[in-house]
């Protein structure tokens, strides 16, 4: 479990004994928690102050990565079906996408699959990572960027 803005631990428990078996203080509000289905890892989300990304590979608590990018408390979290990239809401109106592999991680790499995908398409970042305020949908499904 993770608590909130100043609680900022997270916590694993015995759900059969409801003992506490560990306690992690994350120096920072915890948003969110997914267990990846492939490996011993766990992913948090986090708030104030820090607002990250946090993959820990699971019992020894090691950090992974600091993943960040967004400028506000990231709200939300998903992990893909193989494992490899993640996607963050957050309150700055903002989705991003992340690869978290291994075999990055290897290499250091950090950049969001967001930059790759702009570099495949050719797009400008803007239409990505637009706030979500800024983009309007027409009856046609075209984005419409005149009211920004």
């Amino acid at each position: 479990s993770g608590g909130g803005t100043a609680d900022r631990h997270i916590r694993f428990w015995n759900t059969l004994t409801a003992q506490n078996l560990q306690c992690i203080d994350t120096g920072s509000q915890v948003c969110n928690l997914a267990w990846s289905k492939h490996s011993n890892e766990l992913v948090s989300t986090h708030g104030y102050s820090q607002n990250q990304i946090i993959p820990t590979l699971y019992p020894t608590m090691l950090q992974l990565a600091r993943l960040t990018g967004h400028t506000f408390r990231i709200l939300y979290l998903a992990v893909s079906p193989d494992g490899e990239s993640i996607v963050t809401g957050a309150g700055d109106e903002t989705l991003r996408f992340w690869n978290v592999s291994t075999k990055c991680r290897a290499n250091k790499e950090s950049d969001s699959i967001t930059k790759v995908f702009l570099k495949i398409v050719k797009l400008p970042e803007e239409y990505l990572l637009a706030p979500l305020s800024m983009v309007r949908t027409t009856s046609l499904g075209s984005y419409d960027h005149s009211d920004t």
